[in-house]
């Protein structure tokens, strides 16, 4: 393929997809790891690291319900009250040391905290969740979570988050989350059952817990 061209489709591919890899380009593309180095320097396009850290430093600034230092993973888009992205690189001291396999709490952390970060409100607490763990993650994986609100009216939440590695489904969950009680524009939301949903005794003792 034509310089031009690659650089074309690999500044595409990267506006589609700002968390591909290098090398993930360089499979895409057949070239070796240097060449698309130089093609990012030419076009002016940051390594991931940066472009994550960019993203997130403009969505810190909208969170309300939970400090950014409390976030599991990194938020690099939020809409509130209506959806998130946050991104959780698997490091050493999130694996098992024998099989090298993410504990499982770190991933439920990255999607409960993302779940209550895309609630626009100083109170968001979760009251209970549905999860189900698909496959396992293993030591040097990215994981993708992905957050969308449901339903929303007084008092509660409903928000659902799937996790990705890759194009591979490895959690998903759904979060019932508990907010101050005032006026939603969103009220109208259609609810959407989740099963355990706790009632409203259910929703006091999470708020005790």
């Amino acid at each position: 393929m034509p310089k031009r061209e690659r650089q074309e489709q690999l500044a595409l591919l990267i506006k589609e997809n700002p968390f591909v890899t290098d090398e993930e380009l360089m499979k895409a593309f057949h070239v070796s790891i240097q060449t698309i180095r130089l093609d990012r320097l030419e076009l002016g396009i940051p390594e991931l690291r940066e472009r994550i850290k960019a993203m997130a430093e403009q969505s810190y600034d909208q969170v309300r319900s939970i400090g950014p230092d409390e976030v599991i993973g990194e938020v690099i888009d939020l809409q509130l009250d209506k959806s998130g992205i946050s991104i959780f690189e698997i490091r050493e001291e999130h694996v098992f040391l024998r099989n090298r396999i993410a504990r499982g709490h770190h991933i439920f952390s990255q999607a409960n905290s993302l779940a209550v970060a895309v609630i626009n409100d100083e109170v968001a607490l979760t009251a209970s969740a549905d999860i189900r763990f698909i496959r396992t993650v293993k030591l040097g994986e990215r994981v993708i979570a992905k957050a969308y609100v449901l339903s929303l009216s007084k008092g509660k939440a409903r928000v659902e988050v799937k996790s990705y590695v890759q194009d591979d489904l490895v959690f998903e969950g759904r979060f019932l989350i508990y907010h101050s009680y005032k006026e939603r524009q969103s009220e109208e939301a259609m609810p959407i059952a989740i099963p355990g949903e706790a009632d409203e005794g259910g929703l006091r003792d999470a708020d005790r817990n």
